[in-house]
């Protein structure tokens, strides 16, 4: 199993604890540095500026949202910091939210299965360096009855092929990343209830033809260390009352719907209740302990140690990490605390 780092959202002023994250885990052997974006940064920005100034971590966007560009610009944009940053780039991709689709960018959110689809069609194709002419529902290139042309890719990336990856949580989601990707992006990964998820992606890989070998399975797990536990979990609930509470509307939130399927349902609804009734500190409050311990690793680095053991034998391939609380020396010391229970727990690849 190997280690990546997720920065998660940048721009909250705090722009230098994330560069001096990303150089320590370039130090430590981590394998990739992430990056997200909602509607605040971007993530090819952020990551052109993490590439900049390291030499050997990977970078990769956690995500970049499908309805904030046309396929054509990502493979431009992945190409890019492929070059750029000397084959370092990994391409993570997602379908984001309908209040952030809809809200923000002004793209329906309809369809997302067979846009994401034609939408991964389209970038590999233009990043193949082929012409790019593609017949879908959703996508015609070029436009029919028009002066456009199919036009090739200027730009040579630095490897053959960039690896993409899907962030999915539904069912069918799961399934279509199996199928077309390289890797899954998940959230709120628990080992006890990740074989539901993983049969998904599994029936994808053999509907593509395919098997496990080489895919990678990615989840972003929160690290707090310490001896309390209760402590331990403080920040962390605040960072899972956010998503079960307020990323999506009371009818639609697939990250709270992931957390009633993994049997937090009155959890779960009290959360969103509190949370769009805009009681966050509360809604913080009545995530259970039990959510955050089976989601995050808590607690001092010799439980965290054994807690990597479940992760492993469930099926991460690459567990990434994010440090959210304390001083950028507590985030660091965090870093290293992960790797050292890796090594130590004889789980690095």
């Amino acid at each position: 199993m190997r280690l990546g780092l997720n920065l998660g959202y940048w721009g909250g002023g705090d722009n230098h604890v994330n560069l001096a994250l990303a150089k320590e885990a370039d130090r430590l052997g981590y394998a990739v540095v992430w990056a997200a974006e909602a509607y605040g940064s971007d993530a090819p920005t952020v990551l052109a500026w993490v590439a900049a100034q390291t030499e050997r971590v990977d970078v990769g966007s956690a995500v970049m949202q499908i309805p904030a560009r046309t396929p054509a610009a990502t493979a431009m944009t992945a190409a890019t910091l492929d070059s750029l940053s000397g084959g370092r780039f990994r391409l993570g991709l997602g379908v984001s939210g309908p209040q952030v689709s809809e809200g923000w960018h002004g793209v329906r959110f309809d369809h997302p299965l067979a846009r994401t689809r034609e939408y991964v069609d389209i970038v590999r194709l233009a990043l193949s360096r082929q012409r790019l002419a593609y017949e879908g529902e959703h996508w015609r290139l070029p436009l029919p009855d028009g002066p456009g042309k199919a036009l090739q890719l200027t730009v040579h990336q630095a490897r053959p092929s960039i690896p993409v990856y899907l962030a999915s949580i539904g069912p069918r989601n799961l399934e279509l990343t199996g199928e077309i990707a390289d890797g899954w992006l998940g959230i709120f990964y628990a080992p006890e209830h990740a074989a539901g998820s993983l049969d998904l992606i599994r029936a994808g890989r053999e509907k593509a033809g395919a098997t496990m070998d080489g895919f990678d399975v990615v989840p972003t797990v929160p690290v707090s260390v310490g001896a309390d536990l209760e402590a331990c979990a403080e920040p962390v609930r605040a960072y899972s009352a956010l998503y079960l509470g307020g990323m999506g509307s009371r009818q639609q939130n697939f990250y709270n719907a992931l957390a009633v399927r993994m049997g937090f349902g009155d959890a779960a609804r009290a959360v969103q209740d509190l949370f769009l009734d805009r009681k966050y500190r509360e809604a913080a409050a009545a995530v259970p302990l039990e959510f955050v311990d089976r989601t995050a690793l808590i607690g001092p680095p010799e439980r965290i140690r054994d807690r990597l053991h479940a992760y492993a034998e469930s099926g991460v391939t690459t567990l990434s990490v994010a440090a959210h609380a304390g001083s950028l020396e507590d985030r660091v010391a965090a870093l290293r605390t992960v790797a050292e229970a890796l090594d130590a727990a004889g789980l690095a690849s």
